[in-house]
Order: C-alpha cells, then sequence, then structure tokens
C-alpha cells in the first residue's frame, strides 16, 4: 500500500535535510515544493509531498515517519 507525507519547514537547510533524510529511508518526491510566506513569522515555509509503498494496511495511528 501507499503512505502520504507532507514536510514542511521553514525555508533554510533544515527543509533539505528533512526531505533527503526521508529520500534517504525510501520515501519519493511527489510533486513540486511549494512556497508561502508566513506573515506570523515573518519567513518563507516550505512544503514537500512524498509517498512511500509500504506492506500491510493502513491505520490512522501508526507513526509515518517510522516506516
Amino acid at each position: 500500500m501507499q503512505i502520504y507525507r507532507l514536510l514542511t519547514e521553514d525555508d533554510t537547510s533544515a527543509f533539505c535535510h528533512k526531505v533527503s533524510l526521508a529520500l534517504s529511508k525510501g520515501w519519493v518526491l511527489h510533486g513540486d515544493p511549494q512556497y508561502a510566506f508566513d506573515q506570523a513569522k515573518g519567513v518563507m515555509r516550505c512544503a514537500q509531498a512524498v509517498t512511500k509503498e509500504i506492506e500491510g494496511e493502513y491505520h490512522p495511528d501508526m507513526k509515518l515517519g517510522e516506516q
């Protein structure tokens, strides 16, 4: 089955590291990254969707980042 995550972070190297870590664990990019200005914090925010094929069935209490 395929699972989905949306990774988000301020527009810093931390975002790139978060996405790179997910890729190293077998996640695959899904679509293009998105950017938006967070007016409350005064910073740009990034988002990247990723997906992964796993064995078994989905359940809402699974920790997606540990898959």
